[in-house]
């Protein structure tokens, strides 16, 4: 092979920076190489970067593969120790050209090959400046990274660090370069998006700065969040909700579980009903929201009434689009120190969780048959609606908006009965 790929695991966030890293290492003369940005919040997600970089290793026995991410982060050691690994970045050296120009030579010792600082010691996030997301009709924004939040079960924080944000005008600057390169769609993200600004003077707040953005690059046509906490919200998200048709008319809500005692537990800062009243408020703004969730199953100490209590929630809710994860003990949290389930028990309440997932999807796909919906097509055939539902769309040009009618779905995803004429292709 000859010059950079990238492989990329789990959030938005690492897709964002996965163009940044690209560019970084092109901008320090790398070539003939392979960079793995790794997720860590599941243990399948580590076990399929550790395949992923067999396999890469296997395909391009000449290239130096570089892996970095999450997992990196919190697990430099057991990544370097790997005899298909060159080096291995943490995940603020990752997005800077220097780190590419100090690679250690092959066949170094695992200790040689690491990069990788104290992720606690950064207190900063600098704006990147991504104008292009490779395979993406939607751009991505970073306006935060990190998390103050220790919940029990997650390791992220000790691959992110500490939130910080990204100052208000970078992050205006950085919406207008995207929409000057044709995205019609923008989707703000960061680990914990809905903590934004209280690291910055005089604390904007999310809503604040997702209204600033609407008003001062009215070129964006749609705007839209990653995963929220929904208790962080503020008022003047409440107000886009309400008033502005350019925010989409979906929100991924990170709930994790539906009983209390669990919920608890877990470390988290709402309530069940808290998730219940938010969604029930929202809808009372604006009747066609549809939430995305996601929920964790078989939790250490979680019954079967306290399981039934997370099925119960995600159908008094109503969420559309439901992302099930089987409990995953990450080494060095607390709840990897609690009594844990037998892997059979959490897969089969993984299972169940799912089927009402499934069924909550489907009853969602059938309020939509006969309705007009305006979709952003895909490059994969695929478009999304206002409400984050996946369209079959064939015969429509990548990055174009488009009307339709809606005629049915397969289980799946919706079928389009007819379409007015799109709008110029991003």
């Amino acid at each position: 092979m000859s010059g950079i790929d990238v492989i990329t695991f789990g959030c938005r966030l690492n897709t964002y920076e996965s163009e940044v890293m690209k560019a970084e290492a092109a901008r320090a003369g790398l070539n003939n190489a392979v960079l793995v940005n790794t997720c860590a919040v599941t243990g399948e997600a580590v076990k399929q970067a550790r395949q992923a970089i067999r396999r890469a290793r296997r395909e391009n026995p000449q290239a130096r593969i570089i892996v970095t991410g999450c997992a990196a982060q919190t697990d430099a050691a057991g990544f370097a120790a790997m005899p298909e690994v060159d080096a291995v970045l943490g995940n603020e050296e990752k997005l800077k050209a220097d780190s590419y120009l100090r690679l250690p030579d092959f066949g170094v010792s695992a200790e040689e090959k690491l990069r990788v600082n104290d992720i606690m010691s950064v207190t900063e996030t600098a704006p990147q400046m991504v104008g292009h997301i490779d395979g993406h009709v939607r751009g991505f924004l970073q306006v935060q990274n990190g998390c103050d939040h220790r919940c029990t079960f997650c390791i992220i924080p000790y691959g992110r660090g500490n939130s910080r944000s990204v100052p208000m005008g970078a992050v205006v600057e950085q919406a207008r370069k995207l929409v000057e390169n044709g995205y019609r769609e923008v989707v703000l993200t960061g680990v914990d998006a809905t903590s934004y600004g209280a690291d910055l003077p005089g604390q904007p707040t999310l809503g604040q700065l997702a209204k600033t953005l609407l008003k001062q690059v009215p070129e964006i046509l749609r705007l839209r969040l990653s995963s929220i906490d929904s208790i962080e919200v503020d008022r003047h998200l409440f107000d886009l909700i309400a008033d502005e048709p350019r925010f989409m008319p979906h929100l991924h809500l990170s709930l994790q579980h539906g009983d209390d005692l669990i919920l608890k537990r877990m470390k988290r800062r709402h309530s069940s009903a808290d998730a219940i009243d938010f969604a029930r408020r929202v809808r009372d703004l604006r009747p066609d929201f549809a939430f995305g969730a996601d929920m964790i199953a078989g939790f250490p100490t979680e019954t079967e009434e306290m399981a039934a209590n997370s099925a119960r929630m995600a159908e008094e809710i109503g969420i559309a689009h439901l992302h099930v994860f089987p409990y995953s003990p990450r080494p060095g949290t607390p709840a990897a120190r609690m009594p844990q389930h037998d892997r059979a028990v959490v897969k089969a309440r993984a299972s169940a969780l799912r089927a009402v997932a499934d069924r909550l999807h489907v009853a969602h796909l059938e309020r939509l048959i006969g309705t007009r919906q305006m979709l952003l097509v895909e490059r994969n055939e695929m478009a999304h609606t206002e409400d984050f539902t996946f369209v079959s769309a064939p015969g429509f040009t990548p990055g174009t908006l488009v009307e339709v009618s809606i005629g049915g779905h397969n289980g799946r995803h919706l079928t389009i009965a007819s379409a007015t004429a799109s709008s110029a292709a991003a």
